[in-house]
């Protein structure tokens, strides 16, 4: 437990640190990856050239300054962090190269304003956080070694197959190397692929599973990223993906992981609604399929958004599920429909997914929401939501990085 004297510093200096969290932050990175070059391999390039992986940390600690006397309000966020840690295999000796680090860039930003008792405070307060993010992270080590056929670290996978879904979405099916047992997973959760590139070293990356728990393999459909700008990198390990792994090939992979997922609790009479768009898909035809398999009868309703047919991945696969359970509706909107999209059925409307179309589908807001996509459709589903008087208990989401981000950009 934090002593009151420790809160008390905290929360008189969160604001200063606040406005300068992204300094620090990306201070911080470089103090890291310079003294302790080797977790590099932990953290993906691309979100560190972005920026992203930078305010990611930012909107963490600011979060945590914020809630340093209600520690139970960051139960969620505890959950998030300590699924991607034991996704990526962070362990306990890990943490306390951050908190140098992460003092240390503290220090030399905010420079003489931050005295022995304040850094000391911080320390305090980080040990605090670590020490319940390592008992979480433990106890899902444990649950993945201990499941059926589960493992911890990576296990090799063979790529028993290859599909194209879409122009820029292929699909890999992967079964153990070995042949052993495959463990089951919740819908919703993700894997991690470590792949030993040729050229560049690289961290491991995580993709949804899109297809539902209990078969005799995993499935992930990956998109080709681009460069997003000008002298960003493209996607190296999607592309790598979808140019050089053939049928076959065998990738390492992590356990499930991830708490993005139906919840076992659930209110049975509730309707389902998973909102998707682009790839973003992945996870909620997961959760879809999960649902059909076990037969629920509440009404589910899938709204996928993508461009255009060229980039509509697993179209055949939803349409034919909810030909074949009365309770599944489907809608999709094409935002840059081809000249034959609409007249040939490929979508149901075109634009984009707003509040309009939600209250048109929807008798109305009273559903369990599930959506999953690029940071701006993310943005823009949370708020229609928030207008529509949808209960944050109602609501979830995958997105990487901090909810106040997804907030803010939202406004």
């Amino acid at each position: 437990m934090l002593s009151e004297n420790t809160i008390a510093i905290v929360k008189a200096t969160a604001p200063v640190v606040a406005a300068n969290a992204e300094q620090i932050t990306r201070h911080f990175y470089q103090l890291m990856f310079t003294g302790d070059p080797q977790v590099k391999a932990f953290f993906n390039g691309a979100h560190q050239h972005s920026g992203g992986q930078q305010k990611a940390l930012a909107g963490a600690i600011c979060a945590y300054a914020a809630n340093i006397d209600n520690l139970g309000a960051l139960g969620p966020a505890v959950e998030l962090i300590a699924q991607k840690h034991c996704s990526l295999g962070i362990k306990a000796e890990h943490y306390p190269i951050v908190s140098k680090h992460l003092l240390q860039a503290i220090q030399d930003v905010l420079g003489d304003a931050v005295t022995d008792e304040i850094l000391n405070a911080w320390g305090e307060a980080y040990g605090v956080l670590a020490d319940v993010l390592i008992e979480r992270e433990a106890a899902i080590y444990k649950e993945q070694a201990s499941a059926p056929g589960g493992w911890n670290g990576y296990r090799p996978f063979k790529v028993v197959r290859k599909v194209p879904e879409s122009d820029i979405i292929t699909s890999f099916y992967l079964a153990p190397a070995d042949g052993g047992q495959l463990p089951s997973f919740k819908a919703g959760q993700y894997i991690t692929v470590k792949v030993d590139h040729p050229t560049t070293p690289t961290s491991p990356r995580n993709y949804s599973l899109s297809d539902r728990p209990g078969l005799s393999h995993y499935r992930i459909s990956v998109k080709r990223e681009p460069s997003l700008a000008p002298g960003a990198p493209a996607g190296l390990i999607s592309n790598y993906l979808h140019d050089e792994i053939k049928e076959g090939d065998v990738l390492h992979l992590g356990p499930p992981c991830g708490e993005f997922t139906l919840p076992a609790d659930r209110a049975a009479a509730r309707p389902v609604v998973l909102v998707s768009g682009g790839v973003g898909l992945t996870p909620v035809v997961s959760m879809l399929k999960e649902l059909a398999h076990h037969d629920d009868k509440t009404p589910i309703y899938f709204v996928h958004g993508t461009r255009n047919r060229r980039t509509h991945a697993l179209a055949g696969e939803v349409r034919n599920l909810a030909a074949e359970c009365p309770n599944v509706c489907i809608h999709v909107r094409y935002s840059e429909p081809d000249a034959d999209d609409v007249a040939a059925g490929h979508c149901d409307s075109t634009g984009l997914i707003d509040l309009a179309l939600l209250q048109q589908l929807l008798p109305n807001p009273d559903a369990e929401f599930y959506f999953c996509g690029p940071k701006p459709f993310m943005a823009g589903i949370y708020e229609a939501l928030q207008r529509w008087g949808v209960p944050e208990s109602q609501i979830r989401f995958e997105f990487f990085g901090p909810k106040q981000e997804l907030v803010g950009a939202s406004a």
